[in-house]
């Protein structure tokens, strides 16, 4: 699958670093890293990509939950909840909620639609999110370009020794949800029961 990836990423490079970027994958950017190590792409303009990518992803987001609100409404009737985090979210904290979204587990679609369905400036909301989405892309391709011998290494590790990689993968990925998981349902309960000091903008 990782051969895969990368080969479609030499072949299609930049257009398909774009739309990975839209639905906001850190797999690709790491490839987009590593690539950029080995010379296959351009550090800058990988970086120029995959912001724009995240910026256009969440954009679109945005405008969903601005100009269709019924078929948000029925689309996303299952997670209330969240929508009703990130409202609060947004009352409690401004505008840091919208920079670091990308960030939130199991929050980053729900927060730019629901922004989209209050009356946050527009303007605002795209310059804080384009600043947001170049951080996101330059912080993790600049971290996959640096250590980009030492992942090739783990990568080259990972496919001759599978059978050990595998289990151990799902060890750390199942622990990295767990962690996420929890540490979201504590926001949630935080946040949902502690409703105070609103502060749009």
């Amino acid at each position: 699958m990782t051969d895969l990836l990368v080969e479609f990423l030499k072949e299609y490079s930049y257009p398909i670093l774009f739309i990975w970027s839209i639905m906001e994958g850190e797999t690709g950017l790491v490839m987009a890293g590593i690539l950029s190590h080995t010379g296959d792409m351009n550090l800058w303009l990988s970086i120029l990509t995959a912001g724009l990518g995240g910026f256009t992803g969440d954009t679109i987001y945005f405008f969903i939950g601005r100009w269709n609100r019924k078929y948000v409404y029925r689309k996303f009737k299952n997670q209330r909840r969240k929508f009703a985090l990130a409202h609060l979210l947004l009352k409690k904290y401004g505008w840091p909620i919208i920079f670091i979204q990308r960030y939130l587990y199991g929050m980053r679609t729900v927060i730019p639609i629901a922004i989209g369905m209050t009356r946050y400036p527009t303007s605002k909301f795209l310059l804080i999110n384009f600043l947001s989405a170049m951080v996101w892309a330059a912080v993790t391709i600049l971290l996959a370009w640096t250590f980009g011998e030492h992942i090739l290494h783990l990568l080259h590790w990972a496919r001759d020794y599978w059978y050990i990689a595998l289990p151990f993968g799902a060890l750390i990925a199942g622990g990295i949800y767990y962690y996420f998981h929890k540490a979201t349902q504590k926001v949630e309960k935080k946040i949902l029961h502690n409703p105070k000091s609103p502060k749009e903008g």
